[in-house]
């Protein structure tokens, strides 16, 4: 941005981002679709060429739903911003190109 740091819009994206690949880890080809996604932002990420560290979790994955977190922290590992993001994959877990059936839902 105009300061030098990372854009907030930015993060949001890797928020998006990490939160569908946390997602395909899990073998899914498709990653369902954003339901909701939540940011918030604690401190600077730094300047330009300074690395920011992000972590995603995947807290559950569910038949319909699957919820993710990630913390991103800056280069003296001080919490940046945190954010989380929902999926629903419902409709994923159908596609073809899956890496197991292993991972299908189990069914009641």
């Amino acid at each position: 941005n105009r300061l030098g740091t990372i854009h907030g819009g930015t993060i949001a994206s890797m928020v998006d981002l990490g939160g569908s690949l946390a997602v395909a880890s899990k073998g899914l080809f498709a990653t369902g679709v954003s339901t909701d996604l939540n940011v918030t932002y604690l401190n600077s990420g730094g300047k330009v060429g300074d690395i920011i560290k992000a972590e995603v979790t995947c807290d559950k994955f569910g038949k319909t739903l699957a919820y993710t977190s990630v913390r991103f922290t800056n280069k003296h590992n001080e919490l940046v911003a945190r954010g989380s993001h929902t999926k629903y994959v419902a409709l994923a877990w159908k596609d073809e190109s899956n890496i197991t059936d292993e991972l299908s839902p189990k069914k009641a």
